[in-house]
């Protein structure tokens, strides 16, 4: 999904503007915008063979844990929580839920699934598929209607409780966490890996993934790799790492620029480009970045 969290800081603790994820659990079409809906399919893998993909498998396993760590992917959800929540505080979020007026309807959760944009429904009911009693589960239909929506109908008043309440169990956080995985962190850091790129790059791939959602559209993530490919080589590729990840960011920042609500690119400004111009591409602790002027620490 698409995200935000900036013109509307002052009054939101964090703001989503999603890609209008239509259809089914996979990348079987595209949706409105040019962009697909998230799913186990890779569009980075669409034209390989099972071979090529087990040989990518194969390489990947062989290279250190990078963002995977279990550090560093703690690291780099305080540091999309301290862009999209402003705060470093990321488990704190599994109960989050406020429509913050971005035309896509409810924003919820430690990644901010949206009740428009197909996220959160796939997340509710794969979770009630396994805990069919939970507390979600009866607004499965008005969930399926305003899939796609800015529209509460069916949802209100009822639908934030139970979204807190239901956040208090450990298997509805354990839910959200799969769900971010799947659908964003895995496949970024994955690429990122084949990309040549180390602990930054991967982070850098995960928070455009976040930001711009998993589209293949001219400003999804995807189709922001693509225009960056077209100017620079990957290190895969014998090109530059440095050289490649400020071209992305460039692309990036224009594609933000863009849209009303990521005319603020400091989390590109003063935190990865800072993080990239100071070398630290192993994103090496401690760090100190600012966004939207605000500063954090990680010691």
């Amino acid at each position: 999904m698409k995200r935000a969290g900036l013109l509307l800081l002052a009054v939101a603790p964090l703001a989503t503007v999603a890609v209008y994820l239509m259809g089914g659990d996979s990348d079987s079409g595209d949706a409105a915008g040019g962009q697909k809906a998230p799913g186990t399919q890779r569009p980075y893998d669409k034209d390989k063979s099972s071979a090529e993909i087990k040989a990518d498998d194969e390489l990947i396993a062989d290279l250190p844990a990078g963002l995977a760590a279990p550090a560093k992917k703690d690291l780099a959800q305080k540091l999309i929580a301290s862009a999209e929540n402003s705060t470093l505080n990321w488990r704190g979020q599994y109960g989050y839920i406020e429509d913050i007026g971005d035309s896509h309807g409810y924003t919820a959760g430690i990644i901010g699934f949206c009740t428009g944009t197909h996220d959160l429904l796939t997340l509710v009911e794969r979770y009630t598929k396994d805990h069919p009693d939970n507390g979600l589960a009866r607004y499965l239909p008005a969930l399926r209607k305003v899939d796609g929506s800015d529209s509460h109908e069916g949802l209100d008043p009822g639908f934030t409780k139970a979204w807190k309440a239901e956040a208090d169990k450990p298997a509805f956080r354990k839910a959200q966490n799969t769900a971010r995985d799947r659908i964003y962190f895995d496949p970024a850091v994955r690429l990122a890996k084949l990309d040549g790129l180390g602990t930054l790059g991967q982070f850098i791939y995960y928070d455009a993934m976040v930001l711009h959602g998993p589209g293949t559209g001219p400003n999804g993530f995807y189709g922001l790799r693509e225009k960056a490919l077209k100017e620079a080589n990957t290190p895969a590729q014998d090109g530059k790492e440095k050289a490649y990840l400020d071209i992305f960011l460039d692309i990036r920042r224009t594609a933000m620029k863009s849209e009303k609500a990521h005319h603020d690119t400091t989390r590109v400004d003063t935190a990865q480009r800072q993080f990239l111009y100071d070398g630290n591409l192993a994103l090496k602790t401690p760090l100190t970045w600012k966004v939207y002027g605000e500063t954090f620490r990680v010691p």
